[in-house]
């Protein structure tokens, strides 16, 4: 997002943490509705486009949104929604991708609140890496014919009683309405913002064979130093990194492995 929507979206995230801070607030319904209005706005682009018209007075569209959506959500969504309307948007789009963004923060908060959210960030990275694996899953999920409660179906049967509850209502939104993101992409997000939940970063460790505790407490410990950040690490087995371990954290990448030293020394020999 750019802009007014980048504003908008920081905003909406601190009143989503003022609203869930409070112990009386569900977090898990509040994701409930959210979701609901994100695919209410996606749906309705003339709507959503009335509610993000910058020449329309903030307090008017927020009158709207309360008449339209206050009888079919709880007093905390609408007022979270009536927030955002009177914000300005640089696109009607952004409004409904922050919505959808908020509801995934508030099943995250849920989790966080059942002390699940480090098993709820693991599941999505291993959900990832399945998916990533099987090419015939990833066609059923990403399958434009296939219909919304079919694909629900599905993963009903792969992650039902397999995952936590968390996990599994956050892959099914995703897939049943991916509204343009690839299945792969839409999962990354999932995790990056499940790191945020408290601060921390993820890194994407591959090794040879599986670290120990120590090795992981000792790898932690080191970036954590590295990035001045709490480190989440995502632990992922590759036989072909010969030794070591190569480490990916965003963008960047620490590459430790025996296999790629001996890439590189052959490419020096060569040159």
């Amino acid at each position: 997002m750019n802009g007014a929507s980048r504003d908008a979206l920081a905003a909406a995230r601190e009143r989503l943490d003022a609203l869930t801070d409070n112990t009386s607030v569900d977090a898990g319904s509040l994701a409930d509705e959210l979701a609901a209005v994100t695919a209410l706005l996606d749906r309705e682009v003339s709507l959503r486009r009335v509610l993000t018209d910058p020449a329309q007075p903030g307090e008017a569209k927020a009158e709207l949104a309360q008449r339209l959506i206050g009888t079919q959500v709880g007093g905390p969504a609408t007022d979270l929604v009536s927030g955002m309307v009177r914000s300005r948007w640089s696109r009607s789009r952004d409004l409904v991708d922050a919505l959808e963004e908020l509801a995934d923060a508030a099943d995250l908060t849920a989790a966080q609140r059942r002390g699940k959210l480090d098993n709820v960030e693991d599941e999505l990275f291993r959900f990832g890496r399945i998916v990533a694996s099987n090419t015939e899953l990833r066609a059923a999920l990403t399958d434009r014919a296939a219909t919304a409660p079919a694909k629900r179906e599905l993963l009903a049967s792969l992650l039902g009683g397999r995952a936590d509850a968390t996990t599994e209502r956050l892959v099914t939104r995703l897939v049943a309405a991916p509204r343009g993101r690839s299945l792969e992409a839409g999962l990354e997000s999932l995790s990056k913002l499940a790191a945020e939940r408290r601060d921390r970063m993820v890194a994407v460790v591959t090794s040879a064979v599986p670290l120990s505790d120590q090795q992981k407490q000792r790898l932690g410990g080191v970036l954590a130093k590295l990035y001045g950040r709490q480190m989440h690490l995502n632990l992922d087995v590759d036989p072909e990194v010969l030794g070591g371990i190569r480490v990916q954290v965003g963008d960047e990448v620490i590459n430790g492995s025996l296999a790629d030293r001996i890439e590189d020394a052959g490419r020096r020999l060569a040159g």
